[in-house]
């Protein structure tokens, strides 16, 4: 079994990281930071877009950790583009995956959290994920 951690936070020694560490503790993972790479905005075209590598790698796992610190109350903004940008490429490849979420911040409300968790049971459900749960500190 394959694991991929795909960090939204771009800071790579973050909470989202620690927390990412404390819940796969002594399992092998494939860390992805997604401010690595140049995912630009749906509908743009640009010869040095990474997406497809990116949506590679999710290809290829068999359990997504999906982790985003709490900006201006949600998702931050490489979260929500990484899910946005699998819109009309994703197909069936995620089916049966198992997916958890990491939603970190300094003091997210129960709303912003009730939000992570319907973005997060949402995107499973289109895309056929086995969704498992939010971790939030």
């Amino acid at each position: 079994m394959t694991i991929l951690f795909i960090n939204g936070s771009p800071n790579k020694n973050g909470k989202t990281v620690t927390l990412a560490q404390k819940l796969l503790k002594n399992q092998e993972y494939e860390i992805l930071h997604l401010v690595d790479y140049k995912l630009y905005a749906y509908g743009q075209d640009f010869s040095d877009d990474q997406f497809n590598e990116v949506i590679q790698k999710v290809f290829t796992a068999d359990t997504l950790v999906i982790g985003s610190p709490v900006y201006w109350h949600s998702i931050n903004g490489l979260i929500r583009n990484f899910l946005d940008r699998q819109y009309d490429v994703v197909e069936d490849e995620l089916v049966g995956k198992k997916l958890y979420f990491i939603f970190q911040g300094s003091a997210p409300t129960q709303e912003v959290l009730e939000m992570g968790e319907y973005t997060m049971r949402r995107y499973a459900g289109l895309y056929g994920l086995d969704y498992l749960g939010m971790v939030n500190q």
